[in-house]
């Protein structure tokens, strides 16, 4: 690994770190993509689930209060984290190009959601009967390729949840997945001392950044933020599909 790789990464994490401190979410829907580009999947992924734990270790303890409930809350986070079980195996078994082939997709299905229905809407009393399922799919596309949005962040999204509600439900979604993901990454070799240890230096730029896009939403629009990442997003997509087919 290079000086310029590790500046990169650094770069990726941080870019991660801006867009969860303005949303809070969204941390590897931009830095795993980019990771990946620069290393492989399993590394991508192995990189930010320490930061991922953490990060929302403390967001869920600042914005606890918050919480919708307790049963959708500690529904949706336990449902994730039993997709991420089964999303770290599929991440151990499937070959490279299928993981950069799928990661690539995930991405494009999430921009291409975000353009076609940004002001979809879902009913609460739905919400309720689709929390465990969409948790769970969120944990595998979690666990297989490190990025949930797609999933969690446009099912809390349609349900019109506020910040700190929004927040509150996330984090400990975020944090169970991270639990369940760490010992089993590490079992299957992912997680490996090296990938650890980049793992814990990637906290540094996150935690860093995070401050620094929280003070950036007082100054640039949501509306504007989200363009300038779809923006990003597609160009890393298509990125990951170019790698995929080469």
């Amino acid at each position: 690994m290079t000086l310029t790789d590790i500046a990169f990464a650094a770069a990726a994490v941080a870019l991660g770190g801006l867009l969860k401190g303005a949303t809070g979410a969204g941390a590897p829907v931009v830095g795993v993509p980019i990771l990946a580009m620069l290393f492989d999947v399993p590394t991508a992924v192995a990189i930010f689930v320490i930061p991922n734990l953490f990060s929302n270790i403390w967001q869920g303890w600042q914005y606890r209060a918050s919480q919708v409930s307790r049963r959708f809350t500690w529904g949706f986070a336990l449902a994730g984290g039993a997709g991420a079980g089964i999303g770290s195996v599929m991440l151990a078994t499937l070959p490279q190009q299928a993981l950069m082939g799928g990661l690539a997709a995930v991405v494009l299905m999430y921009i291409g959601f975000r353009l076609l229905r940004p002001d979809w809407k879902l009913a609460s009393g739905a919400a309720d009967r689709l929390v465990m399922p969409v948790g769970f799919v969120g944990g595998v596309m979690q666990g297989a390729g490190g990025i949930s949005a797609p999933v969690s962040v446009t099912f809390l999204n349609a349900i019109r949840l506020d910040r700190a509600a929004f927040i509150a439900t996330i984090s400990v979604f975020f944090m169970i997945m991270s639990v369940v993901q760490i010992p089993l990454l590490a079992s299957f070799g992912i997680l490996t001392p090296h990938r650890a240890a980049l793992s814990l230096a990637a906290m540094v730029p996150l935690f860093l950044a995070m401050p620094v896009g929280a003070r950036l939403t007082r100054h640039v629009s949501k509306a504007t933020f989200d363009r300038m990442i779809l923006m990003l997003l597609t160009v890393i997509a298509l990125k990951l599909v170019w790698d995929a087919l080469a």
